[in-house]
């Protein structure tokens, strides 16, 4: 059925060559949005709108057709404006055009403004011309797309039918520009640094693998920006972002996409502290700036920014969890706990990562107000700086939201023997195992060698960010083209 309609768009193609008029014309002047034109002229009567002209184009998402009136609803970047075609007042030429006219189609409109009897704004085409003949017919049930498969793998089609879709990545736009107007406010340098990397770093995670040609070296996509940004910080660059892709070779759910954007900045003379309240301004000015309030509707739950966030350390978490302070290195307790909150084989977890399992099985899903989750264990933290009150801790917090970890930031680890002791422990888990553990970064630790001013560095994932401010459920929502299977 398919195959039929679409050669019969061809030969209407062919009918429109026949007649002397490109079906894929590319010469005609728009001056008017459809929503310029309904907020200009929104309460104006008959007499005022026949006089404007317009010239708009869009694509055709409804035809009905009342013998010598045919009424055409044309969508265009910024929204809907309906053509009224009249027989007597469009030229027989475009008139004519009607027959080989296909929802679908791109098309633009010139006329005059006027309101149907029910008061519609619309314009009265004087001129029509088919600017782009769509070949392929959208699908049989194409408005308010609901079939997930077609909207991730073909976005185009979501963003077709379903123009809250298109208000979504709209918005994701706005929050872009937003965090960059913030860090730009506050004397932070933006700089972009290499995806394409001889050594990867700066997360727990598994790198994808390529191999340059002309070099015949293996290289990297980068897991994070983390390192080279710390470099710069050596280098006198003292406030530093990037609005960056990241690539890890993990799976795919609601939560995780292989390719995502993250934020890091790093500021010199800072604490981890100094960017909890960072964090805590940059949301919720970002939560005003979409909604002209500081709280959003997330799912069933109503997300407060404008209140300090909560912090709850992992210590206290895990006394929550039956772990009491005194008995968090001690491992039949830990395991007894991780036992009973359905953790498998804890006995082969190392300590620090153990009480990290614990601490998110107890506590991740209940975090849905915003939370900064501080002081984490040592041995979970290679690029952290120790906490002073307590070397078995680091300075750092997770930010949650939702039930889900948005944000990681630390005080920086800036003493370079420490460094290289750290890097050896990760490289001894990696050897006994642990693909996630962080490789040796010799030219890193040289940098720190130079001296790193102290400092404190977070990233944000963008994707989860806009997710909260957009009330979506699953990752792919947020990003236009998710990665997924190949089509059968």
């Amino acid at each position: 059925m398919e195959e039929t309609i679409i050669a019969q768009r061809i030969e209407k193609a062919d009918a429109l060559r026949a007649r002397g008029q490109n079906p894929f014309a590319n010469d005609f002047r728009v001056t008017d949005l459809a929503a310029a034109v309904h907020a200009a002229h929104e309460g104006a009567d008959e007499a005022a709108l026949a006089p404007v002209q317009v010239a708009y184009a869009g694509r055709v998402m409804a035809v009905r057709s009342f013998g010598k009136v045919v009424f055409l609803a044309v969508d265009d970047r910024s929204g809907r404006l309906q053509a009224n075609l009249f027989q007597q007042s469009l030229p027989a030429e475009d008139w004519a055009l009607l027959e080989l006219l296909d929802v679908g189609d791109i098309v633009g409109i010139t006329g005059s403004l006027m309101r149907t009897r029910k008061g519609e704004l619309s314009v009265k085409a004087e001129r029509l011309r088919i600017l782009t003949k769509s070949l392929r017919p959208l699908p049989e049930k194409w408005h308010g797309l609901t079939d997930v498969a077609t909207r991730y793998r073909q976005r185009y089609l979501d963003l077709v039918g379903n123009p809250e879709v298109r208000d979504l990545f709209r918005t994701r736009s706005r929050i872009v520009s937003y965090i960059r107007r913030f860090f730009e406010a506050r004397d932070y340098l933006e700089v972009e640094t290499p995806i394409l990397q001889p050594l990867y770093g700066g997360a727990a995670a598994r790198p994808f693998v390529t191999h340059h040609n002309t070099l015949d070296m293996k290289l990297y996509l980068r897991i994070a920006p983390e390192l080279n940004l710390k470099r710069l910080l050596v280098g006198g660059l003292h406030r530093v972002f990037e609005l960056n892709r990241c690539f890890r070779n993990e799976g795919v759910s609601t939560r995780h996409n292989p390719e995502f954007t993250m934020l890091e900045f790093y500021e010199a003379f800072a604490t981890y502290e100094d960017l909890m309240q960072l964090t805590e301004e940059l949301l919720r000015g970002l939560c005003v700036e979409l909604t002209g309030e500081t709280s959003i509707a997330y799912g069933e739950h109503v997300l407060d920014f404008g209140q300090p966030f909560r912090r709850l350390s992992v210590y206290e978490g895990l006394a929550l969890a039956g772990v009491p302070r005194d008995l968090v290195f001690d491992r039949p307790t830990l395991e007894a706990a991780a036992a009973g909150l359905g953790i498998k084989d804890p006995g082969g977890i190392a300590t620090g990562y153990l009480q990290m399992e614990i601490f998110e099985a107890a506590h991740e899903a209940s975090l849905i107000q915003p939370t900064f989750v501080t002081d984490f264990p040592l041995e979970v933290s290679p690029l952290s700086r120790q906490k002073e009150a307590d070397p078995a801790l680091v300075d750092r917090f997770e930010l949650y939201v939702a039930g889900r970890e948005c944000a990681n930031a630390f005080s920086e680890l800036n003493d370079p023997q420490d460094q290289r002791a750290r890097f050896e422990a990760q490289v001894a888990r990696r050897q006994g195992g642990d693909q996630d553990a962080h490789p040796m970064d010799e030219d890193y630790v040289r940098a720190l060698e130079h001296g790193m001013p102290p400092a404190a560095g977070e990233g944000i994932g963008i994707d989860r960010l806009v997710m909260f401010f957009t009330n979506s459920a699953s990752i792919r929502d947020v990003i236009l083209f998710p990665l997924l299977r190949p089509e059968a």
